[in-house]
């Protein structure tokens, strides 16, 4: 499997406190992993990094065999809250990543139209957010973090960018579902593993809910101590296709009791 995004030795510290240290992570093409970690043991720090948003004290990020270690743009980044626009109809939130790398906002909404469609959302491009229910202010953010994790390709092949299905691009999602009921997070957790495949997606998920992880990923890094460190892996041995159901397995109950030991909290 293609390595697409890598964590070299990542250490980072804030006011002369190590939050990460040490922390090497590697996301394969198509693979969703998840991080786990109690509160405060640098998830989110780890995130940061990731995206370039913040410079490590030590360490590289390589994106597909390039370093883009303190430079944003390169991955995409979805946090726990929509934070959709409330004065912009849905079709410019969520093409705003491509107007941000230089397209005329016309040209953005012709990239972005067609994959409403695709992504359960026809019909909703000249509402505002308001107008949404949760779960589908979550799939526009997820469209938006899609088109933000491909802008560049677009950009790249101008109009024709509209033409080219299946640009792979990396996400960052950090709790992205935290906010939905238990029904809503549940039905959108198989449409999100559908789209996952469909748009040719790899993703790294920050979550506190054990189920979810399990559900969703294919691999899973535990963060512990402090400074937080990656203590764990674990690689989840199912069948993509047997994702449903896999949480009545005796197998599901395995995998959480030892994640639960690596944690501490059992």
């Amino acid at each position: 499997m293609e390595n697409l995004l890598e964590a070299k030795h990542i250490t980072k510290e804030y006011d002369g406190r190590v939050i990460i240290q040490d922390i090497n992570l590697i996301l394969r093409k198509g693979e969703l992993i998840s991080l786990l970690g109690l509160s405060g043991s640098g998830k989110t720090t780890l995130f940061h990094v990731l995206s370039g948003l913040t410079k490590p004290r030590e360490g590289q990020v390589i994106l597909e065999g390039n370093e883009i270690t303190g430079r944003p743009g390169a991955v995409s980044y979805m946090l726990q809250k929509d934070l959709l626009l409330p004065h912009k109809k849905v079709i410019d939130n969520v093409s705003l990543p491509l107007v941000l790398k230089g397209l005329h906002r016309k040209e953005a909404r012709q990239i972005a139209h067609p994959l409403f469609s695709e992504f359960g959302l026809e019909g909703t491009q000249g509402q505002y957010p308001s107008q949404l229910s949760g779960g589908m202010r979550q799939r526009c953010a997820f469209l938006r973090t899609y088109l933000s994790a491909v802008s560049g390709k677009y950009v790249q092949a101008g109009t024709r960018g509209q033409k080219q299905a299946h640009l792979h691009g990396v996400a960052l999602l950090d709790e992205p579902f935290s906010a939905l009921d238990t029904i809503t997070k549940s039905q959108i957790h198989g449409w999100f593993l559908e789209m996952m495949q469909r748009i040719d997606l790899s993703a790294i998920f920050i979550s506190h809910d054990i189920d979810e992880a399990l559900i969703l990923s294919d691999r899973i890094y535990v963060l512990s101590g402090t400074p937080g460190t990656i203590t764990h892996e674990f690689w989840i041995r199912r069948d993509r296709g047997a994702r449903k159901g896999f949480n009545l397995t005796p197998e599901f109950l395995d995998y959480k009791r030892q994640i639960l030991q690596a944690l501490g909290t059992s």
